[in-house]
């Protein structure tokens, strides 16, 4: 090898070495960092509506959660400084699968939409509540439980949606039925040997809205996955749920309303994954319904002892589309998907896997054909909403015990 070609080799490598580290810089400016200082900041939620952005997550400090929001009027890039939600110091219950959830709805007149933040808190029993601010994230109001006082057993994993009315509807798994066979002598555990259909049978979706009380809609559900709910274009309401089905499946459950919260349609069941696990798997669906009305949904199951990430469509409500597997970062066990649609009608997912001991989150464009977009290292549970320019991504990065809130505007 002659000088020329070692000069030009070291000048390759150079030149590599500086793009790389012009890169890593502009992705760094790239990510706004969103935390409660002293505290492990985990578990958000994103919302928004047109460039206003609205992110919620859980903050804890010695055991104890509170649910904090900021938001941005640019679309994601700059935010304002957190605001405490909970008016009751250290009751959210914090985990990946029981996050707190944010929606909106615009207003008329009004610059900043109407907020609602909706949370799983933990006294003296487990309960669902909301508070309202209607001053852009400034102060919060109007706090109150979903379900009925002094209802028992365990409850959590919600999610939320606003209709144009501003009306609020949720959905959660209530273990009430659970705690009443305790009550009586029945003593199994939900999780473990006895798991199954007949074990299933004591946990339910239960719904609620302004003006409507709590019910329960459906038994059988899966212990612990988060649930899924959206809105679409005509005021349909749209739900999914992981269902244990004959021969302990855990398929997707999916139901939806037309008449704004009072009748639901049967269970249906989105497809047979062929995925039997004694226990549950602690990680549910995602789904988000566009302009038209077509609903996307995606869930982790089981194929072939894999992990991967099935994908399917629904138009208006009607029978699933054949799910198709989304391509990931190659781990055993891809997990915590969730998916949005931008204005132009893009379908984005995010996930997060672990691979070589490192979980990172991942975004990826459905039917793109770039590799997925790795958000940031030591990353888990990404979240995504559409703005008037684009998609913001946030997530939960960094060590448990001092993480942060990452977030990033994909255009």
């Amino acid at each position: 090898m002659n000088t020329i070609h070692r000069l030009q080799i070291r000048q390759s490598l150079a030149a590599f070495v500086l793009a790389a580290a012009i890169a890593q810089a502009v992705a760094a400016q790239t990510v706004t960092t969103l935390a409660v200082p002293n505290r492990a900041n985990s578990t958000p939620w994103v919302a928004a509506a047109g460039s206003f952005v609205a992110v919620t997550w859980g903050a804890a400090v010695n055991g104890k959660g509170e649910i904090y929001l900021a938001v941005s009027r640019d679309g994601g890039h700059a935010f304002t400084a957190p605001v405490r939600v909970n008016s009751v110091g250290g009751d959210a219950r914090i985990s990946g699968e029981i996050a707190p959830r944010v929606a909106l709805m615009a207003r008329s007149g009004v610059p900043d939409p109407l907020i609602t933040v909706t949370w799983n808190a933990k006294g003296a029993a487990t309960e669902i509540k909301t508070a309202r601010s209607l001053d852009g994230g400034r102060t919060f109001v109007q706090e109150k439980a979903l379900q009925v006082k002094g209802a028992v057993g365990d409850r959590g994993w919600q999610a939320s949606a606003a209709d144009a009315r501003g009306a609020l509807h949720t959905v959660w798994l209530d273990h009430r039925a659970m705690a009443a066979s305790k009550a009586t002598g029945d003593h199994s555990e939900h999780k473990g040997e006895h798991d199954g259909v007949a074990m299933a049978q004591k946990s339910g979706l239960y719904y609620a809205a302004d003006g409507q009380p709590e019910r329960e809609l459906f038994k059988g559900v899966c212990y612990c996955c988060k649930t899924a709910l959206a809105i679409g274009p005509g005021g349909e309401i749209f739900a999914a749920w992981r269902h244990v089905f004959p021969g302990n499946m855990r398929d997707m459950g999916f139901t939806m309303s037309r008449d704004g919260g009072k009748t639901f349609t049967p269970l249906a069941r989105v497809n047979q994954d062929g995925w039997s696990i004694q226990g549950c798997p602690d990680d549910g669906p995602a789904m988000a319904v566009d302009a038209k009305g077509t609903v996307h949904l995606v869930w982790p199951t089981v194929k072939n002892e894999q992990g991967v990430i099935l994908y399917a469509t629904s138009k208006n409500g009607a029978a699933f589309s054949t799910p198709v597997r989304l391509p990931t970062l190659g781990g055993p066990k891809p997990s915590h998907p969730q998916v949005t649609v931008d204005r132009s009608g893009r379908v984005f997912v995010a996930w997060d896997e672990a691979r070589d001991g490192v979980r990172r989150a991942a975004i990826a464009l459905i039917g793109g054909s770039t590799p997925p977009d790795v958000l940031d290292a030591t990353t888990s549970y990404p979240v995504m909403a559409a703005t008037d320019a684009g998609v913001v991504a946030v997530w939960t990065s960094g060590p448990p015990d001092r993480s942060t809130i990452g977030v990033r505007v994909i255009q």
